[in-house]
Formats: C-alpha cells, structure tokens, sequence
C-alpha cells in the first residue's frame, strides 16, 4: 500500500484546518447572535397585545359564525 506522506501540522487538514472551521463557526455564530440582539430590540418596541379583537375577548363566542365580521387585517 502507498504511504500517505502528504500529511503535515499546518495544512488544512492539520491544526490550520481546525482552526478556519473554528473560526468559521464563531463568525457564523457572531452573525446570527447579532441579528438576533436586533431582532429582539425591534420587536420590543410592538409588544403583543393579547385582546386584539375591540380590546376584548368576552364578546366572542368560541363556535359562531358572527365571529367572521371581525377583521383581523385591519388591526
């Protein structure tokens, strides 16, 4: 069998290799933690507001075909 002798300590299959995937992930990682943090700040601004429907939700029957006048695309 043929020797591999292409194998070495600063290729890409060496530490060099393990450190431009290391580094590759921690970017990735920085990236997505970095939209996220904004993400967060602007949706903090439009918090849910959990009774959409005139504000409240006793007037809406849980099986009812009246439910179908209010327009939740107006909200």
């Amino acid at each position: 069998m043929a020797e591999n002798t292409s194998r070495g300590l600063f290729t890409l299959s060496g530490i060099t290799g393990m450190l431009i995937a290391t580094l590759l992930l921690l970017a990735i990682l920085a990236f997505l933690v970095t939209k996220a943090i904004g993400v967060q700040r602007a949706e903090a601004k439009h918090f849910y507001d959990p009774a959409p429907i005139v504000n409240s939700l006793d007037n809406v029957k849980m099986i009812s075909k009246d439910n179908a006048k209010y327009d939740l695309s107006k909200l």
